[in-house]
């Protein structure tokens, strides 16, 4: 693993800091569901505990950088060009529920670059790992996407929409027109940031998603690109930074991908 990198090293250890409370939060979730007053309130506790534990790791060692996050949005500190992009727990939903398949997402960014970040899924001890130029690690073993040049036979992953999306029809078509073409069934796992990191280790082949943040694929571009995959943003909306159409694949299959969501660009 490639944590002889400074900045690596600093989100490693406000991961693992993160990492065992939220596992002990998860151990509760099982009583909660049963509750009367349900998870809810819990896990939003979980996601701003788990946010706040990253960015005081991360402030104590780099005081000038600033945020971008789920819970706290942009917190501006001195410097106006380096981020620290967070999601404290991607795949909410599946923690919400007991269902073990969610990972810390910390990146950091640099004139609007994603240099280096890590996907960590506590559950499963799964740290995925890149910097840019360095390639990509999960754990300690250096990964690469998959060589699946047909999309027939390809493993598509995709999410959403979510209750609120204004293009709940426009994404449905979209899945039907894939599920055309493919041998194998759509899998949709809950967790985007593990969903890109899959593709760049080989057990995924191709993922898109409508109205995506920064913060849910910020550390699993860096980890994608630096194992040998593509990752595309694409804006119906020039003008809105964070939610966006993304399009990530092993390369292989990534202008057969786009033809199906007519995006031939």
């Amino acid at each position: 693993m490639i944590l002889n990198s400074p900045t690596l090293n600093i989100i490693y250890k406000a991961c693992i800091k993160a990492a065992k409370p939220l596992m002990r939060d998860f151990g509760e979730i099982e009583n909660l569901q049963v509750s009367k007053k349900g998870p809810g309130d819990f896990v939003t506790n979980a996601d701003k505990r788990t946010e706040k534990i990253i960015m005081d790791v991360l402030t104590d060692s780099k005081p000038d950088v600033s945020f971008i996050t789920e819970e706290s949005g942009m917190v501006e500190n001195s410097s106006q060009k380096k981020f620290w992009v967070i999601d404290p727990i991607d795949g909410t939903t599946n923690f919400l529920k007991g269902i073990p398949h969610f990972a810390i997402s910390v990146a950091y960014m640099e004139n609007n670059e994603i240099k280096s970040g890590i996907v960590f899924d506590p559950i499963k001890n799964e740290m995925f790992v890149a910097e840019k130029g360095l390639g990509s690690f999960l754990n300690n073993k250096r990964i690469r996407v998959s060589k699946q040049k047909n999309l027939k036979d390809a493993i598509i992953v995709t999410g959403g929409p979510n209750f609120s999306s204004k293009i709940k029809n426009k994404t449905f078509d979209e899945y039907v027109e894939f599920s055309k073409n493919l041998d194998s069934p759509i899998r949709k796992l809950g967790c985007a940031a593990l969903d890109v990191a899959y593709i760049a280790c080989g057990r995924l082949d191709g993922f898109w998603h409508n109205e995506l943040n920064l913060w849910d694929v910020g550390a699993g571009a860096i980890i994608l690109k630096e194992a040998g995959g593509y990752i595309e943003y694409i804006h119906d909306k020039p003008t809105d930074v964070f939610k966006r159409k993304v399009l990530a694949s092993n390369y292989l299959i990534h202008e057969d991908m786009k033809k199906h969501l007519n995006l031939n660009l």
